[in-house]
């Protein structure tokens, strides 16, 4: 009779708020506002090939031209090709030296902002930038729904990155973007007000 008891006590227990083994998913506003470019990364937390495949499932979600998708994404995340990436991304070697993976983002010319092979409007291919750099948004924010950060590069040697991917011709390089735990809490920075930034009229 005890026994049975002791294990309806634990049961109420873990019941309790915060008293549960699972932990709670971010809100959204959590992650928008938790989300930082981390800079330095912490060498014992690793991330699985399991784990960056359900983060680029929820990326493929991101909004594009006439669902043209032309963002694609190559990712270092074994040892060797890591290192590999750390050398071409400029300065920003020593803050992600830790970081576990490297994901080189890419977007194929000619289709967002094109409408039967011509472009649609004076933008051209800066639309599949701006779907580009749409994906890339999804995956910085649902990477830190995961509990993840991200440190997006812009330095990076374009040339040398395609070379050790393959990567074709037709697509842009447009970023390498650091995936892993961040080591401490960094500084938030400061955002302008908002009256820098909309007009309403």
């Amino acid at each position: 009779m005890k026994r049975v008891i002791l294990i309806g006590a634990m049961v109420a227990l873990f019941a309790l708020p915060g008293c549960s083994q699972e932990k709670a998913s971010p809100s959204f506003d959590e992650v928008l506002t938790t989300r930082r470019s981390i800079r330095s990364y912490d060498a014992t937390k690793k991330i699985s090939e399991t784990e960056v495949r359900e983060l680029l499932t929820a990326v493929q979600e991101a909004p594009s031209w006439a669902n043209q998708q032309p963002t694609k994404y190559y990712v270092a995340i074994s040892p060797e090709k890591v290192e590999a990436v750390q050398n071409l991304v400029g300065g920003n070697k020593d803050r992600i030296k830790e970081a576990p993976v490297l994901i080189v983002s890419t977007f194929e010319r000619g289709k967002s902002g094109f409408f039967r092979g011509n472009p649609a409007n004076e933008v051209g291919d800066g639309w599949g930038a701006y779907d580009n750099g749409l994906s890339n948004c999804y995956l910085v924010l649902k990477a830190r729904a995961m509990g993840f950060d991200t440190l997006i590069m812009g330095m990076r040697e374009a040339d040398k990155l395609r070379q050790l991917f393959t990567i074709p011709e037709g697509e842009t390089i447009m970023a390498v973007i650091a995936l892993g735990y961040r080591k401490g809490e960094p500084v938030q920075p400061r955002h302008l007000q908002l009256d820098d930034v909309v007009k309403f009229y």
